[in-house]
């Protein structure tokens, strides 16, 4: 897989994370879900920074998941 666009899933699920944990926690129950959630997205995220040679600026990655969104859009 390209490394931008494992940057991209792991950032948008690292988002998703978010309202994952929190309903969880207000139902008062282990976020088992938004756990798994994060380990995936983490490890995503280390996958694609160790594939580009030279990692990611922070500076680029809104414009990386631009082209990584505008490649899979018709």
């Amino acid at each position: 897989m390209d490394s931008d666009l494992l940057l991209t899933v792991g950032i948008v699920m690292a988002v998703l994370t978010i309202p994952t944990m929190l309903a969880g926690w207000v139902d008062g129950r282990a976020p088992r879900m938004g756990t798994l959630m994060v380990i995936l997205s983490a490890a995503l995220l280390i996958v694609a920074w160790t594939q580009k040679p030279g990692g990611y600026r922070p500076a680029e990655i809104p414009g990386v998941m631009l082209t990584v969104v505008a490649r899979y859009l018709p």
